[in-house]
């Protein structure tokens, strides 16, 4: 996925600055598809130039004017188009699992630290996520529409965080018998 379609789905839910639009990736989007504000703003040049987004600007005092910016009906074809085209199933990248095929070579109680901190990691954003799905869809199978999909996109991150603990306390748990 481009930067590109992250930005018009924001946009798609609501207008917004390039800094609520980062604040956005910070609080939601981001959990899934990150970006510096630098890149937002970047890429929402290129986005207006290309005519997939329309800004208003608004004059501030002592400022530079705000611009708010919009998804076009342009943009909002290309994400009906790329909503519609296949996507690959990524690759397993993991520098913790090559850590792991190569701990023979190295300490072992640094691969069993690294898949600790690793786990602690994973299972904070299972409990950030799950708090998510508490406090914003206490009755999922009322959901509909955007609602829906933004609570699928969750269930993903929580099954994710869950498979990932669960690999970790598996691997501890083997790697700590052999010690």
């Amino acid at each position: 996925m481009a930067l590109e379609h992250a930005i018009l789905v924001s946009l798609s839910e609501r207008p917004g600055t390039g800094y609520e639009i980062g604040q956005q990736f910070v609080r939601s989007i981001g959990y899934f598809w990150s970006a510096t504000h630098q890149q937002i703003y970047r890429t929402l040049k290129k986005l207006h130039t290309d005519g997939l987004v329309s800004f208003e600007a608004v004059p501030q005092d002592g400022r530079p004017d705000k611009k708010v910016y919009t998804i076009s009906d342009a943009g909002r074809q290309m994400l009906a188009d790329w909503v519609g085209t296949p996507t690959p199933l990524p690759p397993l990248r993991s520098d913790l699992g090559v850590k792991l095929r190569a701990a023979e070579f190295g300490e072992l109680s640094d691969v069993v630290t690294h898949l600790a901190g690793h786990r602690d990691e994973a299972a904070a954003m299972l409990e950030t996520y799950r708090s998510f799905e508490r406090d914003y869809y206490p009755e999922p199978d009322a959901l509909t529409g955007r609602k829906l999909h933004q609570y699928l996109v969750l269930r993903g991150g929580v099954r994710a965080a869950a498979a990932t603990v669960e690999w970790c306390d598996e691997s501890l748990a083997a790697l700590q018998s052999k010690e």
